[in-house]
């Protein structure tokens, strides 16, 4: 069970196992997408129809004709990846082994939807995927097995999610076959050090420049592709899309106010609640993204303004 791109490689995983069958694959519905609104299959789709594996995709897995059809593949265990749903009782009880699923975070540490934006926004310094039995609560399961990695200096969660879908596969590749032979027994989660990644909303991407220069530097890697993080520059959105902060100059030394953009010894940077955000590219709402000096060509009033 799987949507996105994080998915694939787990199920790719699956397919080469020596010791399981895939009897089918749990996808979300095709959705509309792109400014033509045409539908568009998951990437877990187009990889299941690839390798020719039969293909369920149910608006919500709590119909009665959702349950009788996984009932009637007799799964003996159910593997899930990124799949956005929560799974009821009736699901769960259906494979003799459970329900798994490949989290990418190290739990109880980022429980919830969004674990590798999360881990880049605090500033972590690993990160990892995590294997667990599902319960009836959100990520709350016990441990079956899990893989720590060391985040780059300049991770993004795009970044961040390839090496983790990767990383979820391989641990897939070692952990289940022992799990379901019963050599491997799930560990209940520790209580201590829980914390939780909600869903992500756009607004979130919103930019205060009175934060530490670092602090939104994080924000942006860690919003990279989605949801995103912007200001407004002259009544329009201008996206921040890549940028370093130089946390050794500070707001105090006039002029480098939150929010001020100048041009500086390291580039087009702006000012914040403590260093500067060297810009790198930027997008103004409707045109193209640049490079920030490429901007301030053709908009040189950009230098002296204010961001808000």
């Amino acid at each position: 069970m799987g949507t996105p791109e994080f998915a694939v490689p787990s199920l790719q995983a699956l397919m080469v196992m020596d010791d399981f069958d895939v009897v089918g694959v749990v996808t979300a519905p095709d959705r509309p997408a792109g400014r033509g609104r045409q539908l568009r299959e998951s990437h877990v789709k187009r990889a299941a129809k690839e390798a020719g594996l039969s293909i369920y995709q149910p608006k919500t897995l709590r119909s009665e004709e959702a349950i009788k059809q996984i009932k009637s593949w007799q799964p003996d265990i159910a593997v899930v990846a990124a799949f956005g749903q929560i799974l009821s009782p009736e699901v769960l009880d259906i494979p003799p082994h459970g329900c798994t699923n490949v989290h990418a975070s190290l739990l109880p540490r980022w429980r919830g939807a969004s674990p590798i934006n999360a881990a880049i926004r605090a500033g972590d310094k690993v990160s990892g995927v995590t294997l667990m039995r599902i319960d009836p609560g959100m990520d709350t399961g016990p441990i079956i097995a899990q893989r720590e990695i060391e985040l780059d200096k300049r991770e993004t969660a795009s970044t961040l999610h390839d090496r983790l879908a990767k990383l979820g596969a391989e641990l897939l590749t070692e952990a289940l076959p022992g799990y379901v032979a019963g050599a491997i027994k799930p560990k209940p989660q520790p209580r201590e050090s829980i914390t939780h990644a909600p869903r992500l909303t756009k607004s979130e991407g919103k930019i205060d420049w009175s934060r530490p220069a670092e602090e939104i530097d994080r924000l942006v890697r860690a919003y990279d592709p989605w949801p995103g993080t912007f200001t407004r520059w002259n009544g329009k959105v201008l996206k921040v899309l890549k940028a370093h902060p130089e946390p050794s100059i500070t707001t105090s030394e006039a002029p480098f106010p939150p929010g001020r953009v100048v041009d500086s010894d390291m580039g087009i940077a702006v000012g914040t609640g403590d260093g500067l955000l060297v810009l790198e590219e930027i997008q103004l709402e409707g045109r193209t993204p640049t490079d920030a000096e490429s901007f301030v060509n053709g908009y040189p009033d950009f230098v002296g303004g204010i961001l808000n």
